[in-house]
């Protein structure tokens, strides 16, 4: 499987990495990074000062060449009723969106000895995997541990792991 990771505005080398690390390391596939993309011209919603999360999903399927495509991008999203998102999929699509803007904290989470950077790469990861996931036809996981299980705050984004549990493994294989 290719992944084509998809950078939407202005995306650091380092989440780049970490992206492509994640999916590497728990899909076992193969990453591509795309050229950086602009925003979407009219998914920025004045009201709420937000951007709709589908025309990152849009975008990342339209231009991204692989089998599955993810977009990446430091934007403020929402989906619907939701008042944020970190991120957004369809179930057994081929493109996906994350968003960066709050997975970044001043709070270290309760993990004191690690450093912002590190928390902050973590949830990165955790976060493509866990979109990328849905593409494949995951849903959410009751496990709290499992990448698949859902994350509605950045704590529990920091409570589970960057794996999928082994139900959902099987799942995917």
């Amino acid at each position: 499987m290719l992944v084509d990771v998809v950078p939407v505005g202005d995306v650091s080398a380092q989440v780049k990495r970490q992206a492509s690390t994640g999916l590497r390391s728990v899909y076992d596939c193969e990453v591509t990074i795309h050229d950086a993309q602009s925003v979407p011209s009219g998914a920025h919603d004045e009201k709420r000062d937000q951007y709709r999360a589908e025309e990152f999903i849009e975008l990342a399927g339209r231009v991204g060449s692989g089998e599955k495509n993810i977009a990446i991008t430091p934007k403020d999203l929402f989906y619907r009723r939701r008042n944020y998102v970190f991120g957004l999929a369809y179930l057994d699509g081929n493109g996906s969106v994350i968003s960066t803007y709050r997975l970044q904290t001043s709070s270290d989470g309760g993990f004191s000895n690690r450093s912002a950077t590190e928390i902050f790469s973590d949830r990165v990861r955790k976060e493509v995997v866990h979109e990328i996931g849905h593409t494949l036809g995951l849903e959410h996981c009751d496990n709290k541990r499992c990448v698949m299980n859902f994350s509605p705050t950045v704590r529990e984004v920091d409570v589970k792991e960057e794996n999928l549990c082994g139900t959902c493994q099987r799942e995917v294989l």
